[in-house]
Order: structure tokens, then C-alpha cells, then sequence
């Protein structure tokens, strides 16, 4: 598409945009004067989805109606309520049905992983992952080194850029697993960078991980409804995830976790297991011996809050009407208006350190204004733009396709270009 700098334009193309209805589906924030606010903040917390108060209501009135009858009657039971939420988030991130589960939050899902898929051995023990991981991440993978008596200082590989380069090059990543692939035991990164806002090559990351005898997992919480993205036919061995960025479940809302089916009968993993992760069909006998289910629903402990999931449901339900394909279609021009509109500013205050590639970005750009000063950051939130900022330097602007428009992208420049003083 060919860009113009002009509101017409942005009304133009919006008006052509055959997801603009959905827009409507969302409720925006109220900035200090009443006009809606400009929300560029997807990426840390989705948007409400107008259905999501009837979906929890409903399953508020299951409950009042039907008590403990309703983990099995009524349209919606609890016990099962998170299947279909499985089944529709496999097609988000291009599992099988089977392959994943909505369940637990996103560092507790990606611990219980490392429980079966970090099996360190005498000279293959190591972790690698991004220096500049969400610091959960670290925090995660450091703990799971020393439960098993690794010295993080020695056990863990830091993927850094090169010298005066923002982002990791993809050949720089498949030369270090080549080289020092013998003593991986677990690559964990994020399937795209919190901070830049890069997306990796993660089917290549994947290939030469296995190719070098490494298990390959993927922290997708800026990734999941946001990439394009295809984990069984990548044969990545498992993902984690949150909700409540591109999915819109709310604050904290329930996970999602990703198995390949290749582990699934796999009896020489280990894993904490917990009664909801139990054979369905025997479940309620209560045996003390522990049946996995066959599949990601097998790694569940507890039985999950079913009100938290019926908000995702309801954001679940607009992305099955939408599709990927449609998403990341609008996504990548959307994104793209928002990079020429900041490039047309040639301010020396500001650097985009995003890669400019649309594959390996999703529905997002971090700018990263020179000299660290935030000054700018509140000048724009003072004038009704919800972003966020991120130490040391970046303002992350998040243009989410399911609800935001060219003319919010328009409209933030406009301010961000008088801020500049431009």
C-alpha cells in the first residue's frame, strides 16, 4: 500500500477496512477531557471486549442456578469450560488441538515446562536465552538452573547483539547454537522481544536446536495473537503464553501452554502432576496412581477459575469470526502506516529500533528517544495517548489490528510530532 501523511487518508483507509466494525467490540478508555483516549497499549493489556461481562455473567448465573451441578449441566460446564478455549487457541498459534491447554498463569506454565523439558545431563546442561529477556524469563530459567545445582554464571547463555546493533541477527543465533549446541540442553526465548519488539525465526531456531540435540521452547507472550505463527509444523517441543495482551482476557487472565504431541505418551518425562491433569474417564475414582491425559491437558494440576476464562472466551469468540490470516493482514499495513508516519517526522530526538522487516515484527514499534529522556513520554500521555514506557529508553506503541485504526495511529503522530516540536 502506498502511504500519505494526511488524516484523509487514514479516514479513507478505515473506512475501507473490512475489520473496522470490531473496533466497536471493545470499549475504550476515557481520556481527562471525555474524548476517547488513543490506546496504543495492547501489548502489555488488551482491550475489554464488549461480550465479556455477559460471558462472566453467565457463568455467574450457572452458578447460582445449578450450584456444584453445574461442573456438568447447563450449556457451559466448568469442568470443561476450557476445552473450547484450548481448541480455539490452537488455531491462533498453529497447534493441533490436542497440543494445548488454557490453563495457570504465564511463568507458572513455563516452570512446570522446564520440569519436563530441561533435563540437564554431565556435559549438556546449559539454558540458552536473549540477554534482554522479560526479566520473568531470567527469573524463571536462573531459579530452574539452581534447583538443580547449576551456577547460573556458568549454566546460562546470553544471546546479545552485536556491538552498536538493538537486535539479534538470525544467523548469529543458528552460528551460536551450532557452535555450543553439545552443551544445550534447553533453548527458551521469547518468540518475539518485549523491549524491541523483534520477532524471531523461530521455525529456523527450532530446526537447528533439534539438528543439534537441544529442546526448543518459546516464551510467546508478545507473540500469541499477534505473530503468524505455526508450532506443530515447526515441531517446536512446547510454548507458553499470557492472555491479556493480544488476546484481551483482562488483568492476569488465564494462560495458555503449547505441547507438541510428539511428548505425549512420552512416560520418561517428568512432571508435577496434579488431579486435573488425570485421565478424564477415571478421574473421579480417585486412584492414588496418576494417568496422565494424553496431550497438553495432561500437564493441568488444578481445575482453573472459570470466570477468568470466560473473559478470554469472549475475546476467543471475536478472533474465531476474524481469523489470523485477516489479522495479520490489517496488522502488517497498520504497523507499517505507523513506521512511515514516524519516519516522515526525521526527528533526531527519536529512533525506531524495531526491525523494519514486516515478518520478523508483530503490532508493534519501540521508539527509543535519545538521551533517556521520559519527558516526552508523559507529554504525549498528557494529551490522552496510552502507551508504555520501558526503561531505560523506549516508548512501546502497540497499534492492536482487532481494535485500533489508521486514524488512532494518525492521530498519535500528529501529537507526537508537536511534542517534537517538529
Amino acid at each position: 500500500m502506498k502511504y500519505l501523511n494526511t488524516e484523509e487518508f487514514a479516514h479513507q483507509t478505515d473506512t475501507r477496512d473490512p475489520l473496522g466494525a470490531y473496533r466497536d467490540k471493545f470499549y475504550f478508555p476515557e481520556h481527562t477531557d471525555g474524548k476517547e483516549a488513543i490506546y496504543l497499549c495492547g501489548n502489555s493489556l488488551g482491550l475489554q471486549p464488549k461480550s465479556a461481562k455477559l460471558y462472566i455473567e453467565a457463568v455467574l448465573d450457572d452458578w447460582r442456578h445449578l450450584g456444584v451441578k453445574g461442573h456438568f449441566e447447563g450449556d457451559n460446564p466448568f469442568a470443561t469450560y476450557h476445552e473450547a478455549l484450548g481448541e480455539q487457541m490452537a488455531r491462533i498459534v498453529g497447534g493441533r488441538k490436542k497440543e494445548v491447554v488454557a490453563m495457570n498463569s504465564l511463568t507458572v506454565n513455563l516452570h512446570l515446562m522446564m520440569v519436563s523439558f530441561y533435563r540437564p545431563e554431565k556435559e549438556r546442561y546449559k539454558i540458552l536465552i536473549e540477554k534482554n529477556a522479560f526479566p520473568s524469563d531470567q527469573y524463571a530459567v536462573k531459579s530452574q538452573l539452581e534447583f538443580h545445582d547449576y551456577d547460573p554464571k556458568d549454566a546460562l547463555i546470553e544471546l546479545e547483539p552485536r556491538s552498536g546493533e538493538d537486535t539479534l541477527r538470525t544467523e548469529d543465533i543458528l552460528e551460536l547454537i551450532r557452535n555450543r549446541g553439545a552443551e544445550i540442553a534447553l533453548i527458551m526465548i521469547g518468540g518475539l522481544n518485549y523491549y524491541t519488539g523483534q520477532a524471531y525465526d523461530m521455525q529456523k531456531i527450532t530446526q537447528v536446536g533439534h539438528e543439534m540435540g537441544c529442546m526448543v521452547g518459546f516464551d510467546l507472550a508478545h507473540g500469541a495473537g499477534n505473530l503468524d505463527l505455526s508450532l506443530h509444523d515447526w515441531d517446536v517441543d512446547f510454548a507458553v503464553w499470557c492472555t491479556y495482551k493480544y488476546m484481551n482476557s483482562g488483568p492476569g487472565g488465564i494462560s495458555g501452554c503449547f505441547v507438541n504431541e510428539r511428548h505425549h505418551k512420552r512416560k520418561d518425562l517428568d512432571r508435577f502432576a496434579g488431579w486435573w491433569g488425570h485421565e478424564k474417564a477415571t478421574r473421579f475414582l480417585m486412584d492414588e496412581n496418576f494417568v496422565p491425559i494424553q496431550g497438553a491437558e495432561g500437564w493441568q494440576m488444578s481445575n482453573e477459575t472459570v470466570l477468568s476464562m470466560a473473559a478470554l472466551k469472549a475475546s476467543l469468540e471475536i478472533f474465531e469470526e476474524v481469523g489470523m490470516t485477516a489479522l495479520i493482514e490489517k496488522s502488517r499495513i497498520l504497523t507499517g502506516y505507523l513506521e512511515f508516519l514516524i519516519e516522515e517526522l526525521r526527528s533526531d530526538r527519536i529512533q525506531i529500533i524495531t526491525p523494519k522487516q514486516a515478518d520478523a515484527r508483530g503490532a508493534q514499534l519501540s521508539i527509543r528517544v535519545i538521551n533517556s529522556d521520559k519527558s516526552l513520554f508523559r507529554a504525549i500521555s498528557h494529551k490522552g495517548v496510552i502507551a508504555d514506557w520501558r526503561e531505560p529508553d523506549v516508548i512501546r506503541i502497540a497499534p492492536a489490528p482487532l481494535y485500533n485504526n489508521f486514524s488512532d495511529v494518525f492521530r498519535f503522530v500528529q501529537i507526537l510530532r508537536e511534542e517534537l516540536g517538529i
